[in-house]
């Protein structure tokens, strides 16, 4: 039993001394990029924004939208149906804007996911002027100059799309059910720092711009039909086409939205059995990954208590032990400090919440752990109140509405 303890705690050594790596590398990565100037590509954009509901903060997010520093763009808000109460929102932030600003309800979706059928026809609706489409969601809050920096890499025609990526700020205050949103912050940190490297980048809809050639070229609307996730779909239609994804950490896209417990669960659930249908090269990695590192704390927990009790010693162990998760620890320290430059106007809140991606870093593998077993239970998922099933990434079926 000593042996593979020492061989599974030494495995882990190595891969979080490896992975803290990746986080100077990114760290680094987030630097290069934030003291680069964005160029002066300026194309003719158009803005689609898939809404639903009344969401926390919805009219300010929305809002924000409007008041990008670029020359020449259009929004389009799109909506399942006239009911839904995000119209009512919608209504205001166009009336207060003095740029366009477009409304296109859709219907119920049929063999996809709302979402992607919402984008769908939003595509199709556009004018042929637009050269550039930019992919934003309706929870994120966007600074001014956002816009600018996610376009300005599409100057280079061989990129494929550029793509920005969540940050998760907890709301409320610690005791008061933060927790969940703490935890959901950090197990999100955790994605955001697998961007940069070409081979691992993907479209995330909250935030990617594509040149609507490419768009075109790269049948990412073929690759939508029967979809359930508009942005893995999207991302390999641009793979088969050859075509790579550029991130833009200098366009991490700050969210704030109250979580509960089976809110994070859903959340994190959806997002890795969507993973595992439209990538599993990521998810095999990710699940060896982080169910090797809990199955490993576990084993070192329980040998460690086990000699404990027998009265043999156990120092060196529990030093050796505490150095992964201490590995963990120290890469959120270092994506914090990068994020609070990526971020200067939310410095406040991060500075408030910034025990939040080193303190818990260690324990977002178990989470992920779960997430990964749920996603081999189960092809079923919930998304602003659908039930859909994930059959292939070409079949979606809509079980509830």
């Amino acid at each position: 039993m000593e042996a593979v303890f020492y061989v599974l705690v030494v495995a882990q050594l190595a891969l979080g001394i490896h992975s803290l790596w990746t986080g100077f590398e990114w760290f680094q990565m987030v630097g290069r990029r934030l003291s680069s100037h964005a160029g002066f590509y300026t194309p003719v954009a158009a803005i689609i924004c898939p809404c639903k509901d009344n969401e926390p903060s919805l009219e300010e997010n929305l809002a924000a939208l409007t008041r990008f520093e670029y020359a020449n763009y259009e929004i389009y808000f799109s909506l399942a149906t006239s009911l839904d109460p995000a119209l009512k929102i919608i209504g205001r932030v166009k009336a207060a804007c003095q740029r366009p600003v477009h409304i296109v309800i859709v219907g119920p979706p049929e063999n996809c996911s709302e979402k992607v059928s919402n984008l769908r026809r939003a595509v199709e609706a556009l004018p042929d002027k637009f050269e550039v489409l930019v992919f934003t969601d309706s929870d994120v809050r966007l600074p001014r100059d956002w816009l600018t920096k996610l376009i300005a890499p599409l100057q280079n025609a061989q990129t494929g799309a550029t793509t920005a990526y969540r940050w998760l700020i907890p709301s409320g205050r610690f005791g008061e059910g933060a927790f969940a949103s703490a935890l959901a912050s950090a197990w999100n940190a955790a994605v955001a720092t697998m961007l940069g490297r070409p081979r691992d980048n993907f479209c995330w809809g909250g935030g990617t711009a594509i040149r609507r050639s490419t768009f075109n070229d790269a049948h990412v609307l073929d690759a939508w039909l029967g979809a359930a996730s508009d942005d893995f779909a999207m991302t390999r239609a641009l793979e088969e086409a050859g075509k790579p994804i550029v991130f833009c950490p200098e366009c991490l896209a700050a969210t704030l939205h109250p979580w509960t417990g089976a809110e994070l669960l859903e959340f994190t659930n959806r997002q890795i059995l969507i993973t595992r249908v439209y990538s599993p090269r990521r998810w095999m990695m990710g699940a060896i990954a982080h169910l090797s590192y809990s199955l490993t704390m576990i084993f070192a927990g329980v040998f460690i208590l086990s000699a404990m009790i027998e009265g043999d010693p156990w120092g060196q162990l529990a030093l050796m032990a505490v150095a992964v998760p201490l590995l963990a620890t120290m890469k959120g320290a270092i994506r914090t400090i990068a994020v609070t430059e990526v971020l200067p106007e939310w410095k406040a809140k991060l500075r408030e919440w910034g025990w939040v991606w080193f303190a818990l870093a260690p324990v977002v593998p178990f989470l992920f752990s779960w997430n990964f077993i749920s996603s081999l239970l189960s092809r079923r998922i919930r998304w602003r109140g659908i039930r859909y099933e994930l059959v292939s990434p070409t079949v979606t079926r809509v079980l509830t509405r």
